[in-house]
């Protein structure tokens, strides 16, 4: 299996670039791409904005850990039209037959609950903390290939939409927590110590 981080947003809201902002001992990068490890065979890392810095970012990362899976950068030259071409971007580098695909700004999800998406069943699979889907969402290859088909001014909601959703009810509520402000920032620092 193989996974997505999407890494190619402005970071216009959390006046910072916020995947580099420490979280405990790692940045928010980090700590999203830790938790793969021992389940995927590959993190396909997708930079757009400023992509140099998550470049750099991913080297000292990869340079400080021994991960069991490779890391990959690609660089969305296009990530001016949105997110939806940064995930097709992602999928035309994905080999394997299911990949889970999140945002870079979700990193406190729990390992375990990735190892359960990972394990379930289905061309949609969307973790639910309270009936509330969040990230990472697990995807078969079968969805890869509606995605690339899909003109880019479309959006990943619109290809969802034509296949069965299984909802993965967790007891995490890193799922839905991601560091898009400040204030996001701030509680991912306390939920983290807590």
């Amino acid at each position: 299996m193989e996974a997505i981080i999407l890494a190619a947003g402005y970071s216009s809201r959390a006046n910072a670039f916020k995947l580099t902002l420490p979280l405990g001992q790692m940045t928010v990068l980090e700590q999203t791409i830790s938790k793969f490890e021992g389940i995927c065979s590959r993190v396909i890392i997708v930079a757009g904005f400023q992509a140099e810095i998550i470049q750099e970012e991913i080297e000292k990362i990869s340079s400080k850990n021994a991960y069991s899976f490779q890391v990959k950068f690609v660089n969305n030259e296009n990530f001016t039209q949105g997110m939806f071409r940064s995930i097709q971007t992602g999928c035309n580098e994905v080999q394997s037959t299911t990949f889970l695909l999140t945002p870079g700004d979700c990193p406190l999800v729990k390992k375990e609950t990735i190892q359960l998406i990972a394990k379930s069943k289905g061309d949609v699979v969307i973790p639910s903390f309270h009936y509330k889907g969040g990230h990472p969402i697990k995807l078969s290859s079968e969805v890869k290939k509606k995605i690339l088909e899909t003109h880019p001014d479309h959006n990943l909601r619109e290809v969802l939409n034509h296949y069965e959703k299984n909802y993965l009810n967790v007891e995490d509520p890193g799922v839905l927590m991601d560091v898009d402000t400040q204030e996001d920032y701030q509680k991912a620092l306390s939920y983290f110590k807590a």
